[in-house]
């Protein structure tokens, strides 16, 4: 049986007296893409951000391809060269172009040359569908193809994981399109993907695994046609009503 790339254990999050996350388990296995979905605070995020320990788990722990990133040894940069992540904003250096905003890291990082990491870099602004844009600066672009460079430059280090927090919630509605075609097309690729999104029709439609986070814990997780098309606990029932018929109140709603 082969190892999870991601396997998290009684993982709990506290900001002060604040516990965001309180128990997680999750396994992830390779070639899987998991959706998370929840209300606003329901510590989705903070999930996603534990697992590069871009925050300290209070409590648990993380595996992550092989290494337990939660030890206190850990080399964490060497872990998170294989691990890319696309945020909200696009984090992208304005003052360089496209082509330099995905080649700085694997000249840094990986100590590609020049010619490499433009070859490589080149050929993932193609599979995102701004090949021709490399010599653009970030200005330039909408903020749908700066989401889709920011993925690019991901992609151009070779990652065997990909995380996805809400990487289209920042973007106007008719941007979010072209974001979720290129996550799709990576999806069907094979990469391991785990995504916060709010984005249900996608979640459904590309997940192998959607779970539903609700005040910091894991209240429901199966199939998407399960957890989205007929879920069992009333609270993921009232959450998706809520988000799939706006005009929905519920009667305890503030």
């Amino acid at each position: 049986m082969s190892t999870p790339v991601v396997e998290i254990t009684g993982l709990h999050k506290s900001f002060g007296a604040h516990e965001v996350l309180k128990g997680i388990d999750l396994e992830i296995d390779a070639g899987d893409v998991v959706c998370v979905i929840g209300p606003s605070g329901s510590g989705k995020s903070t999930l996603l951000r534990c697992v590069n320990l871009l925050e300290q788990p209070t409590a648990g722990t993380i595996t992550v391809l092989g290494t337990e990133v939660t030890d206190p040894d850990v080399d964490i940069d060497r872990v998170r060269t294989r691990v890319g992540m696309v945020f909200q904003q696009f984090n992208l250096f304005p003052h360089l172009d496209v082509l330099a905003n995905c080649t700085v890291a694997q000249r840094k990082v990986l100590h590609r040359s020049a010619d490499e990491a433009s070859s490589i870099a080149m050929a993932n602004l193609d599979r995102v569908g701004l090949a021709d844009r490399a010599h653009s600066h970030p200005t330039e672009l909408s903020g749908g193809q700066q989401q889709r460079v920011a993925i690019a430059r991901s992609l151009s280090m070779d990652p065997q994981l990909m995380l996805f927090d809400e990487p289209t919630s920042a973007l106007d509605p008719e941007l979010v399109g072209d974001v979720l075609t290129v996550m799709r097309e990576l999806a069907d690729s094979g990469m391991t993907m785990l995504v916060v999104t709010h984005e249900m029709a996608f979640a459904r439609e590309v997940a192998d695994r959607v779970v539903f986070m609700d005040d910091g814990a894991v209240v429901e997780q199966g199939a998407p046609d399960v957890v989205i098309g007929a879920p069992t606990h009333p609270r993921t029932r009232d959450f998706l009503q809520r988000v799939l018929d706006p005009t929905h109140r519920h009667p305890t709603a503030e």
